[in-house]
């Protein structure tokens, strides 16, 4: 059975990431682009997961505890930053950063 081996929480993870990889290159909409950068955190917790408790030890779950509320405490501040973007701009295409940067200001 493919489910219970590491093999199969390996795949889940690397399907995982790549969906979550394509999302953050290909979408300009600055809230998939988040959830994109979630899905692959999450991937990631289920590697270090996985292999925890492949290997009997868990330092795994503490990494990805740690990364968990990492996840929490960024989430926090890029939902701030698409509240405010979104309430100067009424968008939420990626495409108005460039408007952020230095060139544009001189």
């Amino acid at each position: 059975m493919i489910a219970n081996t590491l093999f199969g929480y390996i795949v889940v993870a690397m399907v995982l990431f790549s969906i979550g990889l394509l999302g953050v290159i290909s979408r300009k909409n600055i809230f998939v682009i988040y959830m994109s950068i979630e899905l692959m955190l999450n991937a990631v917790n289920l590697m270090f997961v996985a292999l925890s408790n492949y290997h009997h030890d868990m330092g795994g779950h503490v990494m990805a505890m740690l990364i968990i509320a990492i996840a929490a405490a960024e989430a926090g501040v890029f939902l701030s930053l698409i509240i405010v973007l979104y309430r100067r701009k009424k968008s939420l295409d990626s495409d108005i950063f460039r408007t952020l940067s230095q060139k544009e200001a001189v």
